[in-house]
C-alpha cells in the first residue's frame, strides 16, 4: 500500500506563502462554483500533513481547524503554530480556523498565532445574547481582517468530547434576523446534522435549509458532516452550504490505522506508524474533497 511519506519535501515547494488566505475568500469562490469548502479538524502533526497533502493532490483549497473544546488535548500554543506553518508551506490555499470558540481570550490567542478565521459559538445563549456576543466578535474580526463564523440553533452531539447537546433546528426567520443584526461572514445551521457519530441515518431537513438559504445571502456551514451520504452533501451544497466540517471521520481513520498497524506489524516503529497515520487521514480527506467539489464524477 503506497504511503504518504515526505509530505512536506516535494520539489515544487520553492517558496513559503507570506499571507494565509481568509475563509471568506474561499467561501466566495465556492459559491461561484456551486461547491463547498472542506473544513477538517486536526489534532496533531500527522493529521495536518494528511489533510494538506490531500488538498495539494486535488489542487483544492481547504480549511484546517481546531475547536476550543479540543484544546485540552491539543493546546493551542502547540497545535496553532503547526497549522499556521503548514498553511504557509502548502502548494494550495489553506485557511487556518478556530472552530467553536467559546471565549474572547481564545479567539484573541488564535489571532495572535496567525489564524485567519474564527468561529464564535453562542448557540447555548438566548437569541438576544447570541446576537450581542457575536456582534463583539464580528467587530474584533473586522478590526483584524479575519473571517467570522457563528452558529444559530444547536447542532446536536458532542464536540471534542464535551457535553452532549440536544439539537435545536435553526429557525429561518431567526437566521435572517441574526445575519442582518450581526453582519457575520458565515452561518452554521442546525438542520438535523450532529457532531460525532450519528445514531442511525442522519435525518436532514432540506426544506428548512432551503428556507434559510432563500432568506440569507451569507454562506452557510454544515457541522457534523461525518456520516452524511454523498447525495445528501450534494443536495446541501445545491441549497447553499459552502463549508462542511469533518472531524469524526478523520479521527476514526487515524485510530483505525493505528490499531491495524499495531496488530499487523511484528516490530512497530514510530516512523512507519507516522506514515500509516498520515496516509489514512490523506485518503479520508481526499474522498471528502472529491464529494464537496460537487461534480458527478466524484460520486
Amino acid at each position: 500500500m503506497p504511503l504518504c511519506s515526505n509530505v512536506f519535501t516535494s520539489p515544487e515547494r520553492c517558496r513559503v506563502n507570506i499571507l494565509i488566505c481568509r475563509m471568506k475568500e474561499l467561501l466566495d469562490d465556492a459559491r461561484k462554483d456551486n461547491r463547498a469548502v472542506g473544513a477538517f479538524s486536526v489534532a496533531n502533526m500527522e493529521m495536518i500533513m494528511g489533510v494538506v497533502k490531500a488538498a495539494e493532490t486535488l489542487n483544492t483549497p481547504v480549511v484546517i481547524q481546531v475547536a476550543e473544546a479540543r484544546l485540552r488535548h491539543s493546546p493551542l500554543a502547540y497545535i496553532g503554530p503547526m497549522m499556521v506553518g503548514a498553511a504557509k508551506q502548502a502548494a494550495v490555499d489553506v485557511c487556518v480556523h478556530l472552530d467553536h470558540g467559546m471565549t474572547m481570550t481564545t479567539l484573541k490567542e488564535a489571532k495572535e498565532l496567525g489564524f485567519t478565521s474564527i468561529m464564535f459559538d453562542g448557540s447555548a445563549f438566548s437569541l438576544e445574547e447570541n446576537v450581542a456576543k457575536t456582534k463583539e466578535v464580528v467587530a474584533f474580526a473586522r478590526m483584524h481582517d479575519l473571517t467570522a463564523e457563528a452558529e444559530l440553533g444547536v447542532v446536536g452531539g458532542k464536540e471534542g468530547g464535551s457535553v452532549e447537546h440536544r439539537a435545536k433546528f435553526t429557525e429561518p426567520a431567526e437566521a435572517e434576523f441574526f445575519v442582518n443584526e450581526t453582519g457575520i461572514d458565515a452561518l452554521a445551521v442546525a438542520i438535523g446534522n450532529a457532531h460525532g457519530h450519528y445514531s442511525g441515518e442522519p435525518q436532514l431537513d432540506f426544506e428548512v435549509l432551503r428556507d434559510i438559504s432563500q432568506r440569507v445571502g451569507t454562506p452557510l456551514v454544515l457541522h457534523g458532516g461525518s456520516g452524511i451520504s454523498p447525495a445528501e452533501f450534494r443536495k446541501c451544497i445545491d441549497l447553499g452550504i459552502r463549508k462542511i466540517n469533518i472531524g469524526t471521520a478523520n479521527f476514526d481513520a487515524f485510530v483505525d490505522a493505528a490499531e491495524k498497524y499495531l496488530e499487523l506489524v511484528p516490530r512497530p516503529d514510530y516512523f512507519s506508524l507516522n506514515e500509516r497515520l498520515v496516509h489514512a487521514v490523506y485518503e479520508e480527506t481526499k474522498k471528502c474533497i472529491e464529494i464537496f467539489n460537487n461534480k458527478e464524477a466524484s460520486l
